[in-house]
């Protein structure tokens, strides 16, 4: 099977890296060069001045004349110039890293916030959590591991062949060829062999993390069903998998650090016998030769952070194919036939052209209104049988979903959905959610029109109360009257109910659609339901079987009772 080339995503992502931050990064390049090229020269330096001191000592005369003062002086300079661009360096560059990533994070996000980004969450959590969290860590390797290290290898290849030129051009030009066609080279099949290890061990990590996420969440569920201990030998197996990618990519690495060492040794004992040539040919002193041999020891540590890059360049490659799609161009949506278009509309009205809603991988249209408008502050009651598309519409007005064709105005909108969107956090909190600065004295007159105070002064905690995923400790009736009192705390032109007094008793319901009613005064109002006792709160019936629109009853007209009494009592 052919492997997608690594430098299409990548180039896509790099491209990303430099509109974010790119004068940051080229600084942090520059510092990481600096940092390498001091180093190199600080032990060259060294190397040279030991010897030519323990050479001078040797002799009275040569001795006296010999200068240590600029030598000396230029160690220090390279030792403090290597540890203020090494501080500077690692500042620079992770701070631009980080902040790029934090764009990344931003961008993807953005991407996300699109009709049906909340439907694509619900049926692919883990994923794409994975996409924001793991991935976009694992992109720090492009410029960490990979541009930094291949700059910084560069310099240090140019900067050892130009110390080498400087006795022998010829020595130079074979040193720098060297250096960049075994360093690169070595680099390039380090990565090649390293890449399947490095993509098996992320897929066996992200395997395990789902499994212990299912197990954890799931076990009361799976110890029902009887399916706990198959769960727990399908996570078992996810971690010897683990393991043995582990152990694949050990010894990967463990061939790359001996190849290095070979590399490296070759290294040393061509620029031995090279410094030995010249030296038996008079052209160079031993303190020169000890600069040539420190200097292409000193080369080395470049291309062995090359080398460690490369070999989770494997991860860096899956993390950069995954989000280069959604980071480049977001896909069009499928048609219907005309260009979708979803827009907001003034003063709590709505109006739908031609629309038409198709679920993803399906050609048929769940839902089909050739025109609706419903003018600001009108109560309207949808009414039909259970997958008629009544929750379809209002996902479409809520913009949670565009059409496939058509156009939608609407204006911003609160929406109370058939299942209760709450979370691990305190009721606080989660009515905070709604409305972040207001103040308890606001949240418990929302809890009070809901019908909730009662009971939450029942709770030792209060507000404070824990909830748990879900909002587990609540029954079915409280979580929908929380989820109803968050509905009350915004401020929108536009309320969206869906069977907003299900799981209520009558004498509960009955209370909560009268202040209900009394709160909603001057919004408009769009409500599904099966129950009269809601309807009986819209001026405007609209039946909807099938996805379509077949009856619209304004009350007073002959339809509207019939249609009111047709639907369940309380």
């Amino acid at each position: 099977m052919t492997k997608p080339a690594f430098h299409r995503p990548a180039l896509v992502l790099l491209r990303h890296f430099a509109a974010e931050r790119r004068r940051a990064l080229a600084l942090g390049a520059a510092l990481a060069v600096l940092t390498s090229l001091a180093g190199i020269g600080l032990l060259g330096l060294s190397g040279w001045f030991i010897t030519a001191t323990a050479l001078a000592g040797l002799q009275v005369s040569a001795a006296l004349v010999f200068d240590v003062f600029m030598p000396s002086a230029g160690i220090r300079l390279l030792a403090l110039g290597r540890t203020g661009a090494r501080y500077a360096e690692r500042l620079v560059t992770h701070d631009a890293t980080l902040g790029v990533l934090a764009g990344l994070r931003e961008r993807l996000l953005r991407g996300w916030a699109r009709p049906e980004a909340a439907r694509q969450l619900l049926l692919r959590p883990a994923r794409l959590l994975q996409r924001l969290t793991a991935d976009i860590d694992a992109l720090d390797g492009l410029y960490l591991r990979l541009a930094v290290p291949l700059a910084v290898s560069l310099a240090a290849a140019l900067w050892a062949g130009l110390v080498a030129g400087w006795q022998d051009w010829r020595l130079g030009l074979l040193l720098t060829a060297w250096l960049l066609l075994a360093g690169w080279g070595s680099a390039w099949l380090v990565a090649r062999r390293a890449q399947p290890a490095a993509v098996r061990r992320a897929l066996a990590l992200e395997r395990l993390r789902a499994r212990a996420v299912d197990l954890v969440a799931g076990q009361t569920e799976l110890a029902m069903a009887g399916r706990l201990a198959a769960q727990q030998a399908a996570l078992a197996a996810a971690d010897a998998g683990l393991a043995e990618a582990d152990l694949r990519v050990a010894r990967t690495e463990a061939g790359a650090t001996f190849a290095q060492g070979v590399q490296h040794t070759l290294t040393l004992v061509g620029m031995l016998l090279a410094a030995a040539w010249l030296v038996q040919a008079g052209r160079i002193g031993a303190p020169v030769a000890a600069l040539l041999m420190l200097t292409a020891l000193a080369v080395g540590e470049p291309f062995a952070a090359l080398r460690r890059g490369a070999l989770d360049a494997g991860r860096t490659w899956l993390a950069a194919r995954r989000l280069a799609p959604a980071l480049a161009a977001s896909d069009p949506h499928a048609t219907c036939g005309a260009m979708p278009s979803h827009e907001a509309g003034p003063d709590g009205g709505i109006a739908l052209a031609q629309v038409c809603v198709r679920r993803a991988g399906s050609e048929r249209a769940v839902l089909e209104l050739p025109r609706l408008a419903i003018t600001p502050g009108e109560r309207v009651a949808l009414v039909g049988p259970s997958g008629a598309g009544k929750s379809t519409l209002l996902a479409l007005v809520a913009g949670e979903f565009g059409p496939a064709a058509g156009q939608v105005r609407a204006p911003r909108a609160a929406w109370m959905t058939q299942r209760p969107e709450l979370f691990r956090d305190s009721l606080r909190d989660n009515l905070r959610l709604a409305a972040p600065a207001a103040d308890d004295a606001r949240l418990q007159a929302a809890l009070a029109d809901a019908g909730l105070q009662p009971d939450v002064a029942r709770l030792r905690q209060g507000l404070d109360t824990p909830l748990g995923e879900g909002g587990l400790g609540l029954s079915g009736g409280q979580a929908r009257r929380l989820s109803l009192a968050r509905l009350l705390l915004q401020d929108a032109p536009l309320w969206l109910l869906d069977e907003p007094t299900e799981a209520l008793d009558a004498i509960t319901a009955g209370e909560v659609l009268a202040r209900l009613q009394r709160l909603a005064a001057g919004r408009t109002l769009l409500i599904a339901t099966h129950l009269r006792r809601e309807a009986r709160l819209a001026d405007r019936l609209m039946r909807i079987e099938h996805g379509r629109l077949v009856a619209d009853l304004r009350r007073g007209s002959p339809g509207f009772d019939a249609a009111l009494a047709a639907l369940r009592d309380d």
